[in-house]
């Protein structure tokens, strides 16, 4: 059947657009609210309409724009989810006021009249609800309730003459039970009533959903070719990055700092350089792209998704068998929060860090922590001395710390890094007072419909500048993670421990992301450790927190993944670290044919665990809430690989430096349960490890006196925090 969805701007829209495509055997078509007229739609032949979810009221034009229009003139079947719901429940005269309590990703049992949308379905089964409005029982006389929670509160209507229905809670949610019968239970409806009314007036066809694609095509460009040499054995990498990219403007170090492990095989280091250099700096609000290249530095306008492509479109690249999967050669750098603005969401706050950066890392050593290998990888077009140079140099390196292992200097803080200070200041941001004040605003936007969650962060400051690399040889001991990172971008330095994947592409176009929302401690008797993760898994705020969050990377994984790819193998799993117990979960999908990784990277950027959602509202409450840009923190570090893969991280756990200045980014989601007080004392304890680290690198102490927090001007708390 042929499918009008309308999209109210919701993050969870294309999940539904999943669910409808499988059952139907045919892709919706999907508009968003303010973009087409009702005179305008009424000229395609649909043979059902759903209104998506959404934030906001059904009373408002600019929250429910043309759906107000299709409840009160259509004669085509409609299905309304959650907001669409409440519009028609608005329009048979029933009032939207707020719900008992709120419902952010919680489940309820539903019990049904067993008709209609719900023939067939069990009654009691969970559903999750997204929603902190509700429509009355007191319909009038055209409307009729045919779904209830054992509270009473309205989750089914229908109207009695025209083909509506309507549903308060999520059926395309992943823990929602029965949300496939549910749809086919709608078509099924449809049918029959295209059927009762006979032969309709004649309209267009409805257009496609997606405009077909072709496979993406090459640019014409010079044959790359990736020339490498293998040793066997595993080179100690700190001692190889400062020996062979210590002295280097720009280089990075991909470190898999709890290797190995089962999501990071690998460790990459490498920089740019030769012919081929070329250092990539983006300005999103000039959309200009700075391209510093080997024979000088040229501009271009457009989005740094848009000049990416272009460049790794210049490139054709083979993956070499015996070299492990991973970066062969491609761009190395970061995304900051900012370039959310080309992802839909403008502005408010200017970074005063360049909003990407990126190198064309055409000298890599990979190091295989599986196979116990080190792979040394150039980039070249034809003969270039100046590869074969660095091919022999790197060897030669390689060989001596491989035969000849040179001990590692210790790492014990200020000894190595100057004379020490008696103590480190730390000063939040926002402070206190202000954070509380913010998180007060949030559940009030909660409270109002205008999101389900808020991810809201601050900055801590300080004016502590230790060495950069000793800083983060002390950090990836202290706090190892399988997404750790070192970015040396001429003077600004980028020190990252996240343990976070954000998005990973492979050559077979396979996608997954791997979400964390929830976090306990560890302890080292095994009865209170396993205590603690049960205590997470059973946490119903964190249930509605990371349920959101996996919703919410179901939708954008499925705006560019082929239809009914997108999976979630595991869902909310304990994963123990070095220190903490982290709640994970994977969602996986198979990217459509047309799209390039960098396109599947723009649908879901910024990660949804760094937002909230519904996405683009909630990044506008962030946007009017936090008083700073975010910079670097929140962003994606990690590569875009030229043989077509990709693997980011989400930037938290990080500390970003430069000259007379170090920032440390943290946050939590908030929800309508948050606590505001337990909710600072999160992100102290988030930032905690970085900054004992720093103070550590500083004083050359771990004492609890080492380091202080300035919550407000006029209060001091004790690093012991």
């Amino acid at each position: 059947m042929s499918t009008l969805l309308i999209d109210n701007y919701d993050s969870y829209t294309y999940n539904v657009f999943h669910l409808l495509a499988a059952v139907s055997g045919k892709e919706p078509i999907v508009v968003r609210n303010d973009v087409v007229s009702w005179r305008a739609l009424l000229r395609w032949d649909f043979e059902a309409i759903v209104l998506s979810p959404g934030p906001g009221r059904p009373e408002r034009w600019h929250d429910f724009g043309v759906c107000a229009d299709i409840l009160r003139s259509s004669e085509v079947p409609v299905l309304g989810v959650c907001l669409g719901h409440q519009g028609l429940g608005y329009l048979l005269n029933g009032m939207v006021v707020g719900a008992p309590t709120v419902m952010h990703g919680r489940l309820s049992a539903v019990q049904h009249d067993g008709s209609g949308l719900f023939e067939g379905i069990p009654q009691g089964f969970a559903a999750v609800r997204y929603h902190s409005l509700a429509v009355t029982d007191d319909l009038g006389p055209e409307g009729r309730v045919t779904a209830w929670t054992d509270t009473g509160v309205v989750m089914g209507i229908e109207h009695r003459r025209r083909p509506m229905w309507g549903v308060q809670f999520h059926p395309e949610s992943v823990a929602t039970e029965h949300g496939r019968r549910l749809f086919e239970n709608f078509y099924a409806l449809a049918r029959a009533h295209r059927s009762s009314r006979g032969a309709l007036a004649r309209r267009r066809p409805a257009p496609p959903a997606r405009p077909p694609r072709a496979p993406e095509a090459r640019a014409e460009a010079p044959p790359l070719q990736l020339r490498t040499r293998t040793l066997q054995g595993e080179v100690c990498a700190e001692s190889l990055f400062k020996r062979l990219f210590g002295s280097a403007e720009h280089a990075f170090w991909l470190d898999s700092a709890d290797a190995p492990s089962k999501l990071a095989h690998s460790s990459f280091l490498g920089t740019t350089a030769g012919p081929g250099r070329c250092v990539i700096e983006y300005d999103v609000e000039r959309q200009g792209v700075a391209l510093h290249r080997a024979d000088g530095t040229t501009e271009e306008q457009g989005s740094i998704f848009e000049v990416l492509d272009r460049e790794i479109a210049l490139h054709q690249l083979e993956h070499p068998e015996g070299v492990p999967s991973g970066l062969l050669g491609g761009y190395v750098g970061y995304l900051g929060y900012e370039c959310k603005a080309d992802c839909g969401s403008p502005n408010v706050h200017s970074s005063d860090v360049p909003d990407a950066v990126l190198m064309l890392a055409n000298r890599v050593v990979a190091i295989d922590h599986i196979a116990h290998r080190t792979h040394l990888l150039a980039l070249c077009h034809g003969a270039e001395p100046e590869a074969e140079a660095w091919l022999e140099e790197a060897e030669q390196i390689a060989r001596a710390l491989l035969e000849s292992p040179a001990p590692v200097p210790p790492c014990t803080g200020a000894s190595n890094l100057g004379e020490p200070a008696a103590q480190v200041s730390f000063r939040c941001g926002r402070g206190r007072e202000q954070y509380l004040a913010d998180i007060a605003r949030c559940q009030a936007a909660l409270q109002a419909g205008e999101s389900y969650e808020v991810c809201l962060t601050d900055q801590i400051h300080t004016d502590a500048s230790p060495e950069p690399f000793e800083l983060y040889r002390l950090l990836r001991r202290r706090n190892p993670a399988p997404f750790a990172a070192y970015l040396k971008l001429g003077e600004l330095t980028v020190l990252s421990s996240s343990p976070e994947r954000f998005l990973s592409v492979d050559r077979a176009r396979r996608v997954e992301a791997r979400p964390i929302k929830g976090t306990a401690p560890r302890s080292p008797d095994p009865a209170c450790d396993e205590q603690f993760c049960q205590q997470l898994l059973s946490d119903e705020k964190t249930f509605a927190e990371h349920l959101m969050i996996v919703d919410l990377l179901r939708n954008d994984l499925g705006r560019v993944c082929e239809v009914d790819s997108v999976r979630v193998p595991q869902f909310m799993v304990v994963e123990p670290y070095t220190t903490v117990h982290q709640l994970i979960s994977t969602i996986t999908g198979t990217l459509e044919l047309g799209r390039t990784p960098v396109q599947c990277v723009r649908a879901c950027f910024p990660g949804g665990s760094m937002t909230g959602a519904p996405k683009l509202r909630t990044m506008g409450i962030i946007d009017d809430i936090e008083r700073e840009a975010r910079g670097v923190y929140s962003g994606a570090i990690g590569y875009f690989g030229l043989d077509g893969s990709v693997d980011l991280s989400i930037v938290i756990r990080t500390i970003v430096m430069r000259p007379g200045a170090t920032t440390i980014g943290a946050g939590g989601a908030i929800v309508i349960q948050s606590d505001p007080a337990e909710e600072f004392e999160e992100i102290l304890l988030k930032a905690r490890a970085p900054m004992a680290t720093i103070a550590r690198a500083v004083t050359g102490s771990d004492a609890m006196d080492a380091w202080t927090v300035q919550l407000e001007p006029e209060r001091v708390a004790a690093g012991a925090r």
